[in-house]
């Protein structure tokens, strides 16, 4: 005869369910599965915010910040009175190098990277040259021309990166790429033409910001190549802001004098240009930091259309805050320059799915 079995006695068996269990059979006390609403809270209490609202709130935080700045140093220095640019760039790069270390080393966003040599410490030296010219250029022409014309001419970067690559990688783009610049440039020269605060000097100053970033872009590209002297973007701000603040060190005192000492005398009689320089500064960091989560948690692509949509938002906020004068002709060549942009971006997509 066959001996009974218990629950008890058999692998995948439930001893809760032998009312006989005693101490010579060790009772396993399972917990109960939780309930859908238990688990749905869990879940909500573990992640706090769900997936897609994060992306919204992180896309959100890029805009106010990336337009933030903007503002900010546009009121700074055309309507505050400050009226130095190399300075307040200066702060904006300590400000940078100040959050980044916090940031790396103790709240730990990403891993720290070293610089492993000589040549790659060179190698960011010069990019940090660059960063100094495109950001000095970009904050004096918010002295003389309006945040809407700043922003169309910096529409242009495209144009100016397909040069860069050209004379410096002899990179060839496809007809289409060269096609779709064009209106690019022909927008820029139209709200150019009709913008009734048009300043020759701040246009200049604004064109020489926005080649300095392309260029910035296609050097970094060349420059950190190897595996071993890539760099996260919170890692390469890490080691580049300081060096920039060094490099402008020099020119602020010889260009603009002693700002430290004219800065501290007039926030003993007017102390809300702390607030404003320690905000703008926190600002200009947080436009980094919001770059990288963008990228992070959607894509490098998807940061690039933002950049298109936030120059237009830009001008919009700009004209409805500083009320500066627009002309119907200098918002179509505006939009011209925007469409042309979108036509780029589409273009490089297709050339490379061709590429490959």
């Amino acid at each position: 005869m066959v001996e009974a079995q218990t629950w008890t006695t058999r692998r995948m068996s439930n001893p809760r369910l032998d009312p006989t269990a005693t101490s010579d059979h060790q009772v396993l006390d399972i917990p109960a599965t939780p309930t859908g609403d238990v688990r749905n809270s869990i879940y909500t209490v573990g992640s706090r915010l769900s997936p897609n609202l994060l992306t919204a709130l992180i896309v959100a935080s890029w805009f106010m910040s990336n337009i933030g700045v903007l503002l900010l140093n546009k009121y700074l220095l055309s309507f505050y009175g400050y009226r130095y640019p190399i300075f307040l760039t200066m702060l904006h790069m300590i400000s940078c190098a100040s959050y980044s270390y916090v940031a790396i080393n103790f709240l730990e966003i990403v891993p720290r990277q070293h610089i492993v040599s000589r040549k790659q410490l060179f190698k960011i030296f010069a990019l940090s040259a660059i960063f100094c010219f495109s950001v000095v250029c970009g904050n004096t022409s918010l002295r003389y021309i309006p945040v809407s014309f700043n922003q169309a001419i910096g529409a242009t970067t495209p144009f100016f990166t397909a040069i860069f690559a050209f004379l410096i990688t002899c990179k060839k783009e496809s007809a289409e790429v060269y096609c779709a610049l064009l209106p690019v440039v022909f927008g820029i020269v139209l709200a150019s033409n009709s913008e009734p605060l048009f300043n020759l000097f701040g246009f200049l100053v604004c064109v020489g910001s926005t080649a300095g970033r392309a260029l910035k872009s296609v050097v970094q590209g060349i420059l950190l190549t190897s595996e071993a002297e890539k760099l996260h973007s919170l890692n390469l701000l890490l080691y580049m802001a300081p060096m920039a603040a060094m490099i402008l060190l020099p020119f602020t005192l010889y260009i603009e004098g002693n700002i430290a000492s004219i800065t501290i005398e007039k926030a003993r009689t007017d102390a809300f240009i702390v607030y404003l320089l320690v905000g703008n500064a926190t600002v200009a960091y947080l436009v980094n930091l919001a770059n990288f989560l963008v990228t992070k948690h959607t894509s490098a692509l998807t940061l690039q259309v933002l950049g298109n949509g936030k120059a237009a938002v830009a001008a919009f906020v700009s004209v409805m805050i500083f009320r500066n004068p627009v002309t119907m002709m200098g918002m179509a060549g505006f939009g011209v320059t925007i469409m042309g942009v979108v036509l780029y971006s589409e273009a490089k997509k297709r050339s490379k799915v061709t590429t490959h």
